[in-house]
């Protein structure tokens, strides 16, 4: 269902007499920016957590999300009390605020303090001293600092200009901070575009967020909402949603991080130009096929592993003459072979295998094999698992090394266990790709598809099937 993105005016307006949603037509939500509850995605249309719970919960309700984006949590409480939407959802934790009706918990949050490498360390409260820390104004944290600093004088606290943990992370990765009190979950995500980000110290601070009524809509509303939070919890769908934005965050370690986002800007810009076109070509994003490239050869032309996979793609002699690559060292030959390569992976998923899952299920079949893949997909059906969604697959992919598993796989025993290690690289180099490169990119005329020949068609008959690269 679509979600319209609409910048808010609810701070400054009187206190309004906002119909009920299925009287409106629509679901107005007030919002804020942040890494996670809403943000913009790699395509340029909003994502998020909450973004997409409450896009899920206008599906149930059968009514369009309209989202109000609001500078703070204080201004999505206000658009709330003054009846400028019918619901806020922007990281709150229940307050005591007027006018608004809380619904029953959405996710736990456990806040740390954010730190650099570059600045102290600390073990205890005191060391605190002196230091600026960056907390959000009104949150379970604040509290926590105000307190703290009566016990420990001369801890100087900093509020957020805009409202966000996601600034405060950034200011403290430029130094302008020394420390940003913040929810884990936004540190993680931050810390793989700023590898000299780490955790400081826990606060041993939890509490759940959840969304705020407007008390004028909530009788006939409120009901609708908590049972939509039970069966979305009951059904998977929180899982789900949580696997697709934090079920990879965890993967790259601080030096990967950082050698990835140095090579970038030394190694990107050589074969930029290739990734666009041959993502042009094969209706693929660029970033992606590039993420691949990366996770493969480090972008080194001339990378050839100790099993005989060579170049930019690191594609094996079979894959690369079926494909028709002449050269596999030549960095342009290898990417659009690669790229084609991945999109018939993609082209062989079932249909029903929604996105973005299915760029993650490719990349595990250029690993593994499609053979492999649709084993493993045969394992999940038996144990009564999800075979098209990613969360599920990747529980189920290191199945395939073991024994008992796979001697029920025609395709034989696999390395299910580093199929799923590559994606989640991937998703990572692919997250902090789109965060700094733009979608659309002027590419050079010179056009890639010639320098290939199309592939051998598959004889009638055959499977169609790809082989492991």
């Amino acid at each position: 269902m679509a979600a319209t993105l609409l910048l808010s005016a609810c701070e400054r307006a009187p206190r309004a007499q906002l119909l009920p949603p299925a009287e409106l037509g629509e679901l107005r939500v007030a919002i804020r920016q942040d890494a996670v509850s809403y943000r913009e995605g790699p395509d340029g249309a909003p994502e998020g957590f909450e973004h997409d719970l409450l896009v899920a919960l206008g599906e149930h309700l059968d009514l369009p999300v309209r989202f109000d984006l609001v500078p703070n949590s204080a201004a999505a409480l206000r658009a709330v009390e003054r009846g400028n939407v019918h619901m806020a959802a922007a990281g709150l934790i229940q307050t005591a605020a007027r006018g608004v009706r809380w619904s029953s918990p959405v996710r736990p949050v456990d806040y740390v303090l954010v730190g650099s490498t570059e600045g102290p360390a600390v073990d205890k409260e005191t060391e605190l001293v002196g230091h600026q820390i960056g907390v959000r104004p009104g949150s379970v944290p604040a509290r926590a600092l105000e307190a703290m600093k009566r016990r420990v004088p001369g801890i100087r606290v900093a509020f957020a200009r805009l409202g966000g943990e996601t600034e405060l992370i950034e200011r403290v990765a430029s130094g302008e901070l020394d420390f940003a009190a913040a929810d884990r979950m936004s540190y993680q995500v931050m810390s793989n575009y700023f590898p000299e980000l780490r955790v400081a110290m826990p606060l041993n601070l939890r509490a759940e967020t959840a969304w705020a009524l407007a008390t004028d809509t909530a009788d006939a509303l409120s009901a609708d909402v908590d049972a939509f939070l039970v069966d979305a919890r009951a059904s998977g769908l929180i899982d789900r949603i949580t696997e697709r934005y934090f079920g990879h965050v965890e993967r790259l370690d601080e030096q990967r991080v950082a050698a990835f986002l140095a090579r970038m800007q030394t190694r990107l810009p050589r074969y930029r130009e290739f990734f666009v076109e041959a993502g042009a070509t094969y209706d693929l994003d660029w970033r992606l096929i590039a993420a691949v490239s990366y996770q493969e050869s480090q972008w080194d032309p001339t990378a050839t592993s100790y099993t005989g996979v060579r170049g930019m793609m690191m594609l094996t002699s079979e894959t690369a003459a079926r494909l028709g690559v002449k050269n596999r060292l030549d960095p342009k030959e290898s990417i659009l072979g690669g790229a084609r390569y991945l999109s018939l992976l993609r082209g062989e998923l079932p249909d029903s295998v929604p996105e973005p899952d299915r760029n993650w299920m490719a990349v595990a079949a250029y690993n593994v094999g499609m053979g492999h893949l649709r084993g493993a997909a045969a394992i999940a059906r038996s144990l009564k698992k999800d075979h098209t969604s990613w969360k599920d697959m990747k529980a189920v992919l290191p199945l395939i090394s073991r024994p008992a598993y796979a001697a029920r796989l025609q395709s034989g025993r696999g390395r299910g266990g580093e199929a799923v290690i590559m994606a989640e690289s991937v998703r990572n180099y692919y997250e902090i790709l789109a965060r700094f490169e733009p979608a659309e990119v002027v590419a050079d005329e010179t056009s890639l598809d010639d320098l290939l020949p199309p592939a051998p068609a598959t004889p009638q008959g055959a499977s169609t099937s790809t082989p492991p690269r």
